[in-house]
């Protein structure tokens, strides 16, 4: 769990990971040079399984890095300070991976929620068994929403999240981790309610394509993935762009999004 400045919710967030069904796990908290009172909120759990990092402020990928790097199991999922685990959320992940050993990641449903989680704004459900690649690719949105996978992990992967880079870094961390194979699936159950976030609509279109751009400019330097595939992810990318400027009423912005080279 990253956490920066994340004082206002992220009591509520530990403790949702404290009350899970499944007990045998390890919650890695990761402070990136808050300024608030988050550490002294942190440091109120006493449960052994909350375990504290505190660094300078590098950013979302750095962060979570550092908990791949000293976690000691062998699965794993992201929380972020602001959201919260259903209590069945590790334990049907889980039970997922035990139907077969060829599964390497698990997803389950969503509900977005607004700032107080008193209001469902939407929800989100897988909709893809098999193989994830290129269904990333396709940006189909059958399984992928945000960090809501579980992991099966071996330390000898070798893969990081790209330091640096600030928006689309789960789908570029995914888009590396599948290319290596195993397969997507699913429990049926929710596993993760996401708070809405603050930022502006236009704020967040301009880091969505900032994202989408970073990803292309990845992709385009991996020989696994064929240029058919590239070229359906620019396609499909510059499309979603265009449609979410033109319904934010910026039909110029979107209109430079798809002329534009990325």
């Amino acid at each position: 769990m990253p956490a920066y400045n994340a004082a206002p919710y992220i009591e509520e967030a530990i403790q949702s990971a404290i009350n899970q069904s499944h007990r045998n796990f390890e919650l890695l908290i990761i402070n990136d040079g808050s300024t608030d009172n988050t550490k002294d909120i942190i440091q109120l759990f006493k449960d052994p399984r909350v375990k504290y990092f505190s660094q300078q402020n590098k950013g979302v990928s750095y962060a979570r890095n550092v908990g791949l790097k000293v976690m000691k199991g062998d699965f794993f999922c992201f929380l972020d300070a602001d959201d919260v685990l259903p209590q069945r959320s590790l334990e049907s992940r889980l039970s997922v991976f035990r139907s077969d050993e060829n599964i390497k990641f698990v997803d389950g449903k969503v509900l977005i929620k607004n700032k107080y989680l008193t209001k469902i704004i939407k929800s989100w459900e897988p909709k893809f068994q098999g193989p994830p690649l290129e269904e990333l690719l396709m940006l189909s949105g059958k399984n992928f929403l945000g960090n809501t996978w579980m992991i099966r992990w071996h330390k000898d992967q070798l893969y990081w999240f790209k330091e640096g880079l600030s928006h689309s870094e789960d789908l570029l961390f995914y888009i590396n981790l599948a290319k290596r194979g195993g397969l997507y699936a699913y429990t049926n159950e929710i596993v993760l309610i996401y708070r809405q976030g603050h930022q502006s609509a236009m704020t967040d279109l301009k880091g969505l394509e900032k994202g989408y751009r970073s990803v292309y400019q990845e992709v385009c330097n991996m020989p696994e993935i064929s240029k058919t595939l590239r070229t359906k992810y620019l396609k499909k990318a510059k499309s979603i762009m265009f449609k979410s400027y033109f319904s934010a009423f910026q039909v110029k912005l979107g209109l430079k999004t798809l002329i534009s080279k990325w």
